[in-house]
């Protein structure tokens, strides 16, 4: 009698304790094995709906989101025993994804889900729209991934805020519709592994704050109007794997800090307006595996200069349309890696060294043409059958083809066009 009497007063302090408890606790929706906060679940439904239209209704079509009704696109995770969300895109990423409406809005809801660590816009903002840079410092505990891929509609300049979202380790801002310059504050993110920024129309000097971006891997500011010189705080990136700075308007000579990039394996800079010559830094460089620095008004500047041989790991290398002079270094026939070399439209002479290019055992692009050399062509049939189209010598005007290396009239075709034969 007495443990019966016990039992239904333990039962009665739990009802009361359910009726008078702690009101701050969220309230849950139904599903017993997967809760979820009521208000992060309307949040979710309703950011949503801002992309994809008022005709869609989450509450009927995915009554547990985070369970056995998952929407395509978002990802959750347990904190406290209760579903969050942590991951969304928006757009048609996948095939099943949710489109974004072309009369979209963002939510002030979207920026409730404070537990998201990664959110990602893709070929949504068609129409023209401009980014209020307020709310996205409710994001700034957890996001550690936010990216604005293909929105042809984003214009305006990139919201300063984002500068504050200090755990993010990835910020990809790629072929959108931004414009302006490019804010300071994102020299705040010092987690930053990735920073993409191409294809927008950013314009202006890029800022010279990059000194804190200990950790960040991969840089790309590559198709925008970015004018200027080259800032010093580069040489601070020391962990920096990858450079692109192409298809841009940037000015002056390549700074000496270049040099210190210790780790970069590609630097891409061609379209752009460099001058001054060819660095020497560059050589110190010896982890490059691509160096492209076509198309920059180098002025009379000849390659001689450059210890080429203690840069063994390039396997890409264009210096095309850069207005240089003199011969072939000899040094760039010891670049044992070498798969594509370009030489093309510049002012080059001298005798091209068939022999030593030949003996590069994975060269399989060549481009020596619009260019100076004299004397005689002597590679192999062999080489010319290896390379096919990928090998140019054309509009040289002193250079000549010896038809000793071909022996009969059908391979005849192999002769790279546009060259003479020799008298």
């Amino acid at each position: 009698m007495f443990r019966q009497a016990f039992f239904y007063s333990l039962l009665l302090l739990s009802l009361l304790f359910r009726c008078t408890g702690d009101e701050s606790l969220p309230e849950v929706t139904d599903s017993e094995e997967a809760p979820m906060g009521k208000r992060e679940r309307e949040a979710l439904f309703s950011a949503i709906q801002g992309f994809v239209g008022d005709s869609w209704n989450g509450s009927s079509l995915y009554p547990d989101p985070c369970g056995w009704t998952p929407i395509q696109g978002v990802s959750c995770d347990m904190y406290n025993d209760l579903w969050y969300v942590t991951d969304l895109s928006l757009g048609l990423i996948y095939e099943n994804s949710l489109p974004c409406t072309s009369s979209l809005e963002i939510r002030r809801e979207l920026f409730e889900l404070n537990h998201l660590r990664s959110l990602s816009f893709f070929n949504c903002f068609l129409s023209p729209m401009v980014i209020a840079k307020e709310d996205w410092i409710n994001f700034a505990s957890n996001l550690e991934s936010l990216e604005f891929r293909s929105n042809p509609g984003l214009i305006g300049k990139l919201p300063e805020t984002i500068g504050n979202l200090t755990k993010l380790k990835s910020l990809v801002v790629l072929e959108n519709g931004f414009n302006g310059e490019l804010p300071a504050s994102i020299c705040n993110l010092k987690s930053l592994n990735r920073m993409v920024f191409a294809a927008n129309s950013f314009a202006g000097v890029i800022p010279n704050c990059f000194n804190g971006l200990k950790e960040l891997l991969i840089l790309d500011l590559s198709r925008n109007s970015f004018s200027g010189t080259l800032p010093s705080s580069f040489g601070d990136l020391v962990s920096l794997l990858k450079l692109d700075l192409s298809n841009n308007l940037l000015e002056g000579n390549l700074p000496q800090e270049i040099g210190l990039l210790k780790n970069l394996t590609l630097l891409d800079l061609r379209n752009n307006r460099f001058s001054g010559g060819l660095s020497k830094n560059i050589e110190k460089i010896q982890s490059l595996t691509e160096l492209v620095l076509s198309n920059n008004p180098m002025s009379e500047e000849d390659m001689m200069g450059i210890k080429w041989e203690s840069m063994g790991n390039l396997v890409v290398l264009d210096v095309s349309k850069m207005g240089l002079r003199g011969e072939i270094p000899i040094g760039l026939t010891n670049l044992k890696r070498l798969r594509y070399f370009g030489l093309n439209n510049n002012n080059l002479t001298g005798f091209v060294p068939s022999e030593k290019l030949e003996a590069l055992p994975c060269l399989g692009a060549l481009y020596i043409n619009g260019n100076n050399f004299t004397g005689e062509l002597r590679f192999s049939r062999k080489f010319y059958e290896k390379m096919g189209r990928r090998f140019k010598a054309s509009q040289n005007p002193n250079l000549c083809q010896s038809f000793e290396t071909i022996i009969s009239e059908s391979h005849k075709h192999l002769l790279p066009l546009g060259v003479k034969p020799c008298t």
